[in-house]
């Protein structure tokens, strides 16, 4: 089991990197499924349209960004995600930035354990299990 994070073309500190870590092991837990590599990339947003340009060929900025290699019991991926899209939002959606970036870093977690956004149903699901995962992360830290 592995789960690391990187940067790529922006300055930023991730808060409690040991933490998150223990609240992914947590959401894997719940979902029972177990990861193999998880590979978290933070960058900034023309990096990530360079990305969503070349492996998708989607020309728009996005936040989040997942390559399954392995999916089902097993997760394994990388998840590039944009920090600038994220401060972006945290603005738009009125709350703080280390919120929507937990939001944000579960997200990728959740697509890997097998939860979608395509339809509406599916974008309800998917918020209510990031609702879920950041009461986790602030039980797990004594936060309100």
């Amino acid at each position: 089991m592995s789960i690391t994070f990187h940067k790529e073309e922006i300055e930023f500190a991730l808060p409690a990197e040991e933490k998150i870590t223990a609240w992914l092991l947590d959401i894997v837990k719940k979902e029972n499924k177990t990861i193999t590599q998880l590979t978290y990339i933070f960058c900034s947003d023309e990096y990530l349209l360079g990305i969503n340009k070349e492996y998708l060929n989607h020309d728009y900025y996005t936040d989040i960004i997942t390559f399954p290699y392995k999916q089902g019991h097993e997760i394994e991926s990388d998840i590039f995600i944009s920090v600038d899209r994220v401060r972006e939002n945290a603005v738009e959606f009125d709350t703080t930035f280390e919120s929507e970036l937990l939001r944000v870093i579960a997200h990728g977690l959740l697509h890997m354990a097998g939860y979608s956004d395509k339809t509406e149903g599916d974008q309800d699901k998917m918020t209510e299990m990031e609702n879920q995962s950041l009461v986790m992360w602030n039980s797990a830290n004594n936060l309100s």
